[in-house]
Parts: structure tokens; sequence; C-alpha cells
């Protein structure tokens, strides 16, 4: 029996779609094309950018431990991962000597050994706030202890980023809302389902009609709405077109069923669509872990299980795609570097960020560690930063997106350090639609703050 397209229907598919972010005031040529793709046979002018952030303060010390530290055993002598040792599944694995990985990111091992995963440790942002919500908006602005400047950095890229991409799918969060690193003036859709955006195929042929002809009054009510009701039509219609079915996973991946895995999954499907994805933005919460943090098990270790299932099974999924894939995973400030009595670990400062992807210079952990004893410390008694997080992303912008404008992505900050992490471009890939380089940005975020 054929499903009638009721109001109610209608009302709860839109509830489920996307949100359209596209400014009133948005200059016209900032507004969408859909038919301006770059193409066939001609090499694509950028690259895709997706981003992931681990939000809540992610405590990157138990995430690449440094076990040739003898004072990250004395600091945390519950809470610490022990040593490598060869065939347990116990220990830190290690990486180089002096670096190891978390038992619960073993699914990483075989990509760092491919030289397609880097870590940057001792990295964040200068400001000093152990504030969440300042942290998370500083990093996600590209604008540490500045809040004048509106827009995102991601959304600042894209803005001066010249190329003919006028996909609806040029820029994309996951989510009810959209990154604020996406905000500008380049339209961005919040993106929760792939099936739900396009009614999971639940209405066919008049239904759908119906439809957007609801969604077309509804925006006539406001004529300053026109522009946003040709991006929604434009995007469902793209998406329809190139998007059918159960999607399939290659090579063997196999995403996991949390929220994380399947929104990776997504950006997976998006990529191999070639609709002109240039930035996706993941988030992966949870971190904040001041009691109750676990070592070999328990909240940490399983967010950490939940990340490297997912990565390994998005960077198998893509097998030589990640030629032209980007992932970097970063946090808004680590945890102290002693344990607490809880348990837990209290807001820090210094972090790792991860990096993935056939074009980097993998399998090895770059910058300076400061050190953690009691000297090298920054008050009040946390990792020092050595390495800008402004450095590393403006290296895999200017090498990997190929946008030399540095100065108008991260305005005011003028001692970019180039660590040699990344490739320089190289095109791997011709196509009839816009592709490039996919970025992944990770941030993670938890429950409220204590």
């Amino acid at each position: 029996m054929k499903n009638k397209f009721s109001r109610r229907d209608f009302l709860k598919s839109a509830l489920a779609m996307p949100a359209w972010i596209l400014d009133s005031r948005t200059p016209n040529q900032y507004r969408p094309r859909f038919t301006v793709l770059t193409p066939k046979g001609q090499e694509p002018r950028a690259n895709i950018m997706v981003c992931i952030f681990l939000r809540g303060g992610m405590d990157g010390l138990n995430v690449v431990i440094p076990h040739g530290d003898a004072d990250y055993y004395r600091l945390r002598p519950s809470l610490a991962i022990a040593e490598p040792d060869s065939g347990k599944d116990t220990t830190g694995i290690d990486l180089d000597g002096f670096f190891g990985l978390h038992p619960a990111l073993r699914p990483l091992k075989d990509i760092w050994d491919d030289n397609g995963l880097a870590f940057v440790h001792a990295a964040g942002s200068p400001d000093p706030t152990h504030s969440h919500f300042d942290a998370m908006d500083y990093m996600e602005r590209g604008t540490p202890g500045e809040k004048h400047i509106p827009t995102g950095w991601l959304a600042r890229h894209l803005q001066v980023a010249a190329n003919e991409n006028g996909s609806p799918f040029r820029a994309v969060g996951f989510g009810t809302l959209l990154p604020s690193s996406l905000r500008g003036p380049v339209p961005a859709i919040a993106l929760q389902s792939i099936a739900d955006f396009h009614l999971g195929g639940r209405y066919q042929g008049g239904e759908v009609d119906e439809f957007q002809t609801a969604i077309s009054e509804m925006y006539a009510a406001d004529p300053t709405l026109g522009g946003r009701a040709d991006f929604t039509f434009g995007a469902v219609q793209l998406l329809e077109s190139v998007v059918s079915g159960e999607y399939q996973a290659s090579n063997g991946a196999k995403y996991p069923e949390s929220e994380f895995g399947q929104s990776l999954k997504q950006v997976a499907q998006l990529i191999k669509a070639e609709i002109g994805l240039e930035v996706a933005a993941v988030d992966l919460g949870g971190w904040d872990t001041h009691v109750d943090q676990g070592s070999l098990a328990g909240n940490m270790p399983g967010l950490l299980a939940d990340l490297s299932t997912s990565l390994a099974a998005f960077y198998h999924d893509l097998g030589d795609t990640m030629k032209r894939v980007t992932v970097v995973a970063m946090s808004e400030f680590g945890r102290r570097a002693s344990e607490n009595g809880g348990q837990g670990t209290d807001h820090g400062h210094g972090n790792v960020m991860l990096t993935m992807g056939k074009s980097l210079n993998g399998g090895k952990v770059y910058g300076q560690w400061p050190g953690l004893s009691p000297e090298a410390l920054s008050a009040p008694g946390d990792l020092a930063i050595t390495t800008d997080f402004r450095s590393v992303l403006s290296e895999l912008v200017s090498k990997h997106l190929r946008n030399p404008a540095l100065d108008q992505v991260f305005p005011g900050f003028t001692e970019a350090q180039m660590l040699d992490l990344a490739k320089k471009y190289k095109n791997h890939h011709q196509a009839e639609f816009f592709s490039g380089y996919a970025f992944i940005f990770i941030i993670c975020w938890g429950p409220p703050p204590n």
C-alpha cells in the first residue's frame, strides 16, 4: 500500500533533515551554484576538508603515552599505561622507543606501520584558559584569545580558496548544529543522516513533489529565504541522484554502530559519491574525565576503542583514495599531568594531535617533548605546549588544501612552524565532479564540565 505524505510526515521529515546555514546577507558570489563543478579531466583546484573535533579535553598523555619519561609513571601511579611488553595486550604499543599507543588504539598500529598515521605531541592552543567553552571557541575560530572575528577557520579557508565548486555539499558538518569552525559566508550543511536527508527512500514521485511544494510555500512567506530554498532543493536533488540503497564499505571495512562510526561511514560515502565535498566536520564527545577515567577499562578506553575502530574502518574503506584524504584530530586542551583523587584527571593544557592519510610523512611523533619534570610543567601542573595547533593546521592547509592565504585563514598568526608533516599536493584523481584531499578534523565533546 502506497504511503501518503501527510502534514505530520512533512513536519517530521523537516525536523529530521539538516539545518542549512546561509546568511541572508551573504554576497551573491558566495551563493550556491549547482552546475559549476570541475569539468571532467581538469585537475581539481582545491581539496576536501573533513573535520572531526574530540570535545571535552582528551587526555593525550594516555593516548600517546611517553613511556620513556619516568615522570609519567611518578605522576600517574594508577592511571599510567604500562611500558610496552611484546605479546601483551595490557601494555602500551611501542611506536619509537619513547612513545607508545594506548592498547585500545591497536587498530591504528597497522596504519602507523603503513606510514599513514602521525602524531604531534605537546601541541595545543597558547591561550591558557581551562574553560571548555572558551577553549573550543578559540580553536574553532582559529584565533586564540580573540573573539572579535565571528567566522571559523574552516569557513575562512573556503571563503578565500578560489575554485569553481558550486556543490551544496562543499561543506558538511555531522550533527544537529553546524560547528563553529564552518560558520561564515560560505553555505554549509548540518547533516544528521544521509537517509533522512533525502527522505530515506520512503517517498517517491508525487509525494516528493508534495514535500518540495510544502517547502516552497514555507520559504515563500519570507522573500529573503529564496537563496536558502534553492540551496535546500539543490542539495536534496543532488544527493538523491547519486546516493541510493544500503552503503557497502570496501576492502572488508566494518564501521562500529556508534554515532561516530556511522558519521565517518557517511563521510566516506559522500567522498566516494564525488559530489563536491571539500570539508566535513565530525564530533566525538565524552572526554571530560574528572572521575573514573579508567586505565585499561572504563570511560576513556571505551572512547579510544570507538575512535580507533572507526578511523581504521575509514582508512581501509577508502583505500587508495586516502592519498587525497587527510584526517586531523584534536581536542580543546589536554588533562593535568598528575591524576587526581577521583581516579581521573583535571583540565590541563598541552595535548596530542592525530593526523592520518597516505599523503603524510607518517610513522613519526612530531613536536618537541618538554618533559614532565616539575620544572618543565606549565602552571598549575600541565604538559607544556611546544607546537601551536595552528602550525599543524597551517601546514595541512598550505600543502594539502593548496591555500597559501594563511594570513586570512589564521589572522594575526605569524609564527607558523612547518614540521614537514605533510607531503606536497599531488593530483591523484581525475573525476567528473570536484574532488581532492579530504581533510578530517576531530575535536571531542563531553558532558557539562564540572
